[in-house]
């Protein structure tokens, strides 16, 4: 199978691609090889992480798993999210040591796509993307980018790029089968300012890859099971066990997963580029790889918002 590719601002990334926030946390080093091996034998080339997954461990370790093929893939890293009390926020003189602290970590001269995690209330984004601009011009950073950004925010960082500053060609907000918020408004703003929509937690961790089923805890050594159990139940409750089941029935009459459902309707949004699902093991990289094979017709999209229609 050859992974399709697809566009973010000037890079070209594979419709799948990988999110490393279990890099240093859930797996060690040594899986987190196999994991990123597993993906480059697979064809994807998209790696989506944090300078705060897995306490900084997250790039350290992806750095090194890519060694001398880091020139053949596209990495993603954000700032802005609280490491302590000095690092944290989008403020022009922060975004400068985020920036070289993650590229020592990741082990390379510059970053693909670097993305600010989150808004920071405190810094007008106009100073932000000020800092940003000599980044591009300084060639550590290709393409810049946002996360967890509403309509309003994107509009004020499309203002203040206005007067000759780097745009954010991304936006990487939460989005599932289960979790529809984008379609309120974000994903019409993407298209309109021609961003590119980077859906995360697409399985809405976990309860669209089908290791859940209704009544049963869930099993040792998912995200759920270290989960506090009001939140096990809260997520595993019976109308969202309805809509998993309703969508694992769809899937299985066409000979499919409900995770190559999940992430094949994410692919079928026009504004959406890559669909990053996480991973712990090779064989989970596969598994999402399979999903970028099957293209859904609109029609085919619209039966599935009918099976498991988008909350009122």
């Amino acid at each position: 199978m050859t992974m399709p590719l697809r566009r973010i601002g000037s890079l070209e990334v594979s419709a799948v691609g990988l999110g490393c926030n279990n890099f240093g946390g859930r797996i060690d080093e040594e899986a987190t090889a196999a994991v990123v091996g597993a993906c480059l034998d697979a064809g994807i080339n998209f790696f989506d992480t944090a300078d705060t997954y897995g306490g900084t461990k997250s790039e350290e370790f992806l750095g090194r798993a890519l060694g001398k093929r880091r020139s053949e893939v596209v990495i993603a890293t954000k700032f802005g999210s609280k490491l302590d009390e000095e690092r944290k926020g989008a403020a022009p003189a922060y975004v400068k040591r985020a920036l070289e602290d993650s590229l020592r970590r990741l082990g390379t001269d510059y970053v693909d796509l670097y993305q600010l995690h989150r808004p920071d209330p405190e810094t007008p984004v106009a100073d932000t993307l000020e800092a940003l601009a000599g980044a591009v011009r300084e060639g550590k950073v290709r393409e810049i980018g946002c996360s967890n950004f509403s309509v309003a925010q994107l509009q004020e960082a499309e203002a203040a790029a206005a007067d000759g500053l780097p745009r954010f060609v991304s936006v990487q907000n939460e989005y599932s089968l289960l979790e529809r918020a984008p379609e309120t408004g974000v994903l019409a703003e993407c298209a309109r300012q021609r961003i590119a929509f980077i859906p995360y937690f697409p399985l809405k961790s976990g309860l669209l890859s089908g290791k859940y089923r209704r009544g049963a805890a869930p099993p040792p050594g998912t995200r759920l099971a270290g989960m506090p159990a009001e939140r096990q139940e809260l997520l595993l409750s019976d109308e969202t066990m309805d809509a998993v089941e309703a969508l694992e029935r769809y899937a299985e009459k066409r000979g499919r997963t409900i995770l190559e459902l999940a992430i094949a309707w994410l692919l079928a949004k026009p504004a959406v580029s890559s669909v990053i699902a996480g991973a712990t093991k090779p064989e989970q990289v596969l598994a999402n790889a399979k999903a970028a094979a099957w293209s859904l017709e609109a029609s085919e999209v619209a039966e599935v918002d009918e099976v498991a229609p988008a909350p009122a």
